[in-house]
């Protein structure tokens, strides 16, 4: 409902401006180009997508993301306490992390959802505990090794080496998901001190 809100505001502050400007007829012209280039750009992701997402299928089905979540079971327990006790949980935690690693936001949000119905308090339903805000937190400051939803843009618009910022992304996407888990933590130790 919000981002309806927001687009219609943008959309009435373009129209404003091109009305005062005289820019009318531009305004006219880069909507369907604008529509064109939305359309190309969203079949050109979908095809990185499907290849990811069905190795995220893929790896499920191979038993593949049981092991990450044995793995990763030493950190998951240490980050995910609830991991301990729930090992769909534990499952869901680590396919999610992986569709993160790959870059992969569409994929790692179902998985992202069911996790966080698993961590819900069923006492306090309204309430978000640590552990799903350390999700939340690391599900939109993911660490990505392989940026496939970026790279498939980047290709789309015609870039040679859509992978050339790997070096980049492994540094931004880990000072930002290590910054946004250290401020969960201490903003729940902050909250409960109050």
């Amino acid at each position: 409902m919000v981002m309806s809100w927001i687009f219609t505001g943008i959309l009435m502050v373009s129209l404003f401006f091109a009305a005062i400007l005289g820019r009318g007829s531009e305004l006219a012209a880069a909507i369907p180009t604008g529509a064109q280039a939305g359309i190309s750009l969203a079949i050109s992701m979908g095809g990185s997508i499907c290849l990811w997402t069905g190795v995220g299928k893929l790896m499920e089905k191979a038993g593949l993301t049981e092991k990450l979540a044995r793995l990763l079971s030493p950190v998951m327990k240490h980050a995910f306490p609830s991991t301990r006790q729930d090992p769909l949980l534990a499952q869901s935690l680590t396919g999610n992390i992986c569709a993160n690693f790959l870059g992969l936001g569409n994929a790692a949000t179902p998985m992202g959802i069911q996790a966080a119905k698993r961590l819900v308090d069923p006492a306090d339903p309204t309430r978000a505990g640590d552990e799903m805000c350390r999700l939340i937190v690391l599900n939109t400051a993911s660490i990505q090794l392989i940026p496939a939803n970026v790279a498939a843009v980047r290709a789309s618009l015609g870039c040679s080496a859509p992978f050339d910022i790997l070096p980049a992304v492994w540094v931004t996407s880990i000072c930002s998901a290590g910054l946004g888990v250290f401020a969960a933590w201490l903003m729940g130790k902050v909250w409960r001190h109050e």
